[in-house]
């Protein structure tokens, strides 16, 4: 499956896309965890996982909390009505409800192992199969979607993250894996994917902490973290943004003690080659990145550079 080169643009009407990798050169964006998927770091390798039961509760929240404010606004003015938006409410919230309540009671699914010694990437796969794909070869896009109605312009973005299977006697419907993360596309799926770039091609320290996913679910987390936010803007900001729209619009906390009940500790790769394969090798043994990466990187680099005076 080709796919342009990577730092290839592609521009329409209405979307675009950004092709990252391959080959996996700098985007120039700064590592973000936007969604909390870094489930494991260590010096050997990085769990990059795509399950938010989170992100699930923070969308379904706001749309109980309009059609509560609904009902509650109708229930004099109209009863009707009132008694209308509660059930009508109820249908629309319920079936996406059910999805949730049954994902809370299914396994989380492994995560997407990438080992930084051998450059390469494990891909766990139905049935116990997993996939060991070089690092190089991993495709990566950045895709943003607008549309226009009367309420005005709405834009929507995905970072897919795409793998070959190696054996090339696999079937057609075995061939291809891809997962897209719903981070909005454009720079935050950059600086997302530049989480997995900089880890591998730069180290450990360049790739953001599994903090999410450190602490349990408890309430101490999001008390530790209204005091960091604080800090950085203030109690009155902090109080408003994530006391008010975080738990009255989103309710944050559900949603931060769900992701972290279902995450804590990240489920691990069981199989035993790839408990051998996690392994530290001696630096000697490490793997090198190709000359054409090499020179693609350099060249990137070089374009990076010279970008802030061209602007300026």
């Amino acid at each position: 499956m080709s796919t342009p080169p990577a730092g290839t643009t592609k521009k329409r009407m209405f979307s675009r896309n950004d092709y990252l990798s391959p080959l996996p050169i700098p985007t120039g964006e700064k590592p973000s965890d936007v969604l909390n998927t870094i489930w494991r770091k260590n010096e050997v390798f990085l769990d990059i996982g795509n399950y938010s039961i989170g992100s699930a509760v923070m969308v379904l929240w706001p749309m109980v909390m309009l059609f509560l404010g609904l009902a509650f606004a109708f229930r004099n003015i109209a009863p009707d009505l009132s008694v209308f938006t509660l059930v009508g409410g109820g249908i629309i919230i319920g079936v996406p409800t059910l999805f949730l309540i049954q994902g809370l009671f299914r396994e989380v699914p492994l995560p997407v192992r990438f080992n930084r010694q051998r450059r390469e990437v494990c891909v766990p796969r139905e049935g116990g199969e997993f996939w060991i794909v070089p690092w190089e070869s991993v495709t990566a896009a950045a895709t943003q979607q607008s549309s226009v109605s009367q309420a005005g312009k709405a834009t929507m973005g995905l970072l897919i993250v795409g793998f070959e299977n190696p054996d090339p006697q696999a079937k057609e419907d075995n061939k291809h894996f891809s997962f897209g993360f719903n981070c909005g596309g454009g720079t935050t799926a950059m600086a997302l994917w530049e989480c997995m770039r900089s880890y591998m091609e730069i180290g450990p320290e360049a790739a953001p902490e599994a903090a999410a996913l450190n602490s349990g679910a408890n309430l101490r987390y999001y008390i530790d973290y209204m005091n960091d936010k604080a800090k950085k803007r203030g109690w009155f900001l902090t109080l408003l943004w994530e006391g008010v729209f975080g738990v009255f619009i989103f309710n944050a906390p559900l949603a931060t003690y769900l992701q972290r009940k279902k995450l804590y500790p990240p489920p691990d790769l069981p199989y035993p080659d790839i408990i051998e394969w996690s392994k530290p090798l001696p630096p000697e043994q490490w793997a090198k990145r190709s000359p054409e990466l090499e020179e693609a990187i350099a060249k990137r680099e070089a374009e990076l550079a010279v970008q802030p005076k061209d602007s300026a």
